[in-house]
């Protein structure tokens, strides 16, 4: 380990040499143009050391331009509270023993943006504890003595590459929309959606498989509405019993059956003035549908036990798995019911028809899941984000969050890869089918599934996709079969 170390430790001071001329001054050092400028900057650094420890140091980094913020241990940093304007931090090592190292990865956890470059002595490096560390957390590494010159260097390029890293967040914020991630035609086409109806007071039927995030979608809708500030009631209709589900909507009155030992305010009264979002809607008995249906047509509810009217000032968006026309053919969904709630329909488009946004997704999911907790992972092997581009994801984003958690926890590897997300690219490839093929064939059944639903009328279809006629003639020519209409 030592000799593996050393060995890195001449690599990192040969790297200086390899710099061209035009970046160095006479002295063989960085200047001060190549770099951001010290000076121009306000640039603060963390140090953790004793007090009386590397006061050279300081006074080098201060006249270099650093606001130097020295403490001793993590508890006095915390109550600094200046983490979150700090790019690079020093951390000296002597000394240092497991439960300091806990308390130190917990800081750096909550504080991802800060680079850290650890100072050690040659006997440090012998502790499994302290290599394990470095390697895990801190950008680079010194042994003392200190070398001015690297340690310059080295505190540049952690300035450079936190600011890196304070990029790539800020773009990830305009990633997405009311709070959604995903910027694929599909998702932009859900945004527009959204701004077209979030302030009309009408109910709202969004449908899509599982796992697609309707009820993402529905808060999305109450955020932006004029009841923003109002309660947003979630029910999920094919979780709840179906001897509590009229309670749970409607409510009770006390004495009304056994076991109402007092009145109960239903969920759609509790969602007065608000939102009330009855997720899985099509999983709603038959006999609930009836009173659902009065309730929209009326505003007013009555609650079990109870002949008295109570009006309710309650949106309904509802959402749904189930395919409702079939439903209604089936004798299982009331048809008058279907067109009370899908005034406003949104359809969540399936994860595998959304192209980089899996990729977009993955990759947040795996920020948020690595902010709490201490992993092996850094992030995805580009074989990983090539087979997830592949996966057919049946589960939808629901699927894609339990394969990221469970690789993150799993793994071992400091790049995930397929096999850890259970990902076999030759088994998505078993069928023979390319990838190209793959995508021909989704956009043929889309085609067709939005021809059929405007009733082969192109002008609709093509404004329904938010493409021209000529592009839709050009797609209906590509995928023509004897079901497709004549052109």
């Amino acid at each position: 380990m030592y000799n593996m170390m050393e060995k890195m430790d001449a690599c990192s001071e040969m790297s200086l040499s390899r710099l061209p001329k035009s970046l160095l001054d006479t002295d063989g050092i960085a200047s001060e143009n190549s770099f951001l400028s010290c000076r121009e900057q306000e640039r603060k650094l963390l140090m953790i050391s004793p007090p009386d420890e590397f006061q050279d140091i300081v006074q080098l980094l201060s006249a270099e331009g650093w606001e130097v913020i020295q403490a001793e241990n993590v508890a006095a940093l915390n109550s600094l509270k200046v983490a979150k304007e700090c790019y690079v931090g020093l951390i000296w090592l002597d000394k240092i023993i497991d439960s300091d190292l806990a308390d130190i990865e917990t800081y750096m956890l909550a504080n991802r943006q800060i680079e850290w470059i650890s100072l050690l002595s040659h006997d440090e490096l012998h502790l499994d504890s302290v290599c394990r560390f470095i390697r895990r957390y801190c950008f680079d590494y010194h042994l003392r003595p200190i070398d001015r010159n690297r340690l310059l260097m080295a505190t540049g390029h952690a300035y450079g590459k936190s600011m890196l890293g304070r990029t790539v967040l800020r773009e990830n914020q305009y990633s997405g929309r009311f709070g959604m991630i995903g910027i694929s035609p599909l998702m932009e086409e859900i945004y527009r959606s959204v701004e077209k109806i979030h302030s009309i007071n009408e109910p709202v039927l969004i449908s899509g498989e599982s796992g697609t995030g309707k009820e993402l979608v529905a808060r999305a809708i109450h955020q932006q509405s004029p009841r923003r500030d109002k309660p947003f009631i979630a029910v999920n209709c094919g979780a709840l019993p179906s001897n509590l589900i009229q309670s749970e909507l409607f409510g009770h009155e006390r004495g009304s059956f056994t076991g109402a030992h007092q009145r109960k305010i239903g969920r759609i009264e509790a969602a007065s003035e608000g939102t009330i979002f009855l997720d899985e809607i099509g999983d709603l008995p038959m006999e609930l549908q009836v009173n659902l249906l009065h309730f929209l047509q009326d505003k007013k509810i009555e609650r079990v036990g109870s002949n008295v009217s109570i009006s309710v000032d309650a949106r309904v968006i509802a959402a749904t798995h189930v395919d409702l026309p079939k439903a209604i053919a089936q004798g299982n969904f009331r048809e008058d019911l279907y067109y009370r709630i899908n005034v406003l329909n949104l359809k969540m488009p399936p994860l595998r028809e959304r192209g980089e946004d899996i990729i977009l997704l993955a990759q947040e999911f795996f920020r948020r899941f690595s902010q709490d907790r201490v992993l092996a992972a850094q992030g995805f092997s580009q074989q990983t984000l090539h087979a997830m581009k592949l996966h057919s994801w049946p589960g939808n984003v629901r699927e894609l969050i339990n394969r990221v958690r469970s690789a993150m926890v799993m793994s071992e590897n400091r790049m995930l890869q397929p096999m850890d997300l259970g990902l076999d690219r030759k088994s998505e490839r078993k069928d023979g089918i390319s990838l190209e093929s793959s995508r021909n064939r989704i956009e043929q059944e889309r085609l067709q599934h939005v021809l059929s639903r405007n009733r082969n009328n192109v002008t609709e279809a093509a404004r329904e996709l938010g493409v021209s006629r000529a592009t839709m003639y050009r797609l209906i020519r590509k995928f023509k079969e004897g079901h497709f209409p004549d052109t």
